[in-house]
């Protein structure tokens, strides 16, 4: 299973999936984009490779960076289902914190 927060978790690479929703760029186009070194944007497209959330193809003598959609869509949902959850373990919490409040109270 991709792990979308190691992918997501940097701002380089959530500027680079930013800049990919406008279409399709080259290495060159992305690494031009950036404040660092072209090595290092190499380690950023990787990653976000190895995550599923953009796809390479050749075009020539060219490398083109296009999101994955469909994966972004997975990762999205995922992350919407984890935040779900957390909120849930948190008012029930609160719910039961709340209840336990209100029994003080009366005994009061």
């Amino acid at each position: 299973m991709p792990d979308f927060y190691r992918a997501l978790g940097d701002p380089t690479r959530r500027g680079i999936l930013s800049m990919l929703k406008k279409g399709h760029l080259t290495q060159k186009e992305i690494v031009e984009a950036f404040p660092i070194s072209q090595p290092a944007i190499k380690k950023h497209l990787t990653i976000l490779l190895e995550e599923k959330l953009i796809a390479e193809e050749l075009s020539g003598k060219f490398r083109l960076y296009t999101l994955n959609l469909d994966m972004l869509q997975t990762a999205y949902n995922e992350m919407l289902q984890y935040i779900g959850d957390l909120l849930d373990d948190k008012l029930v919490s609160l719910k039961n914190y709340v209840e336990k409040g209100e029994i003080r109270d009366e005994q009061e």
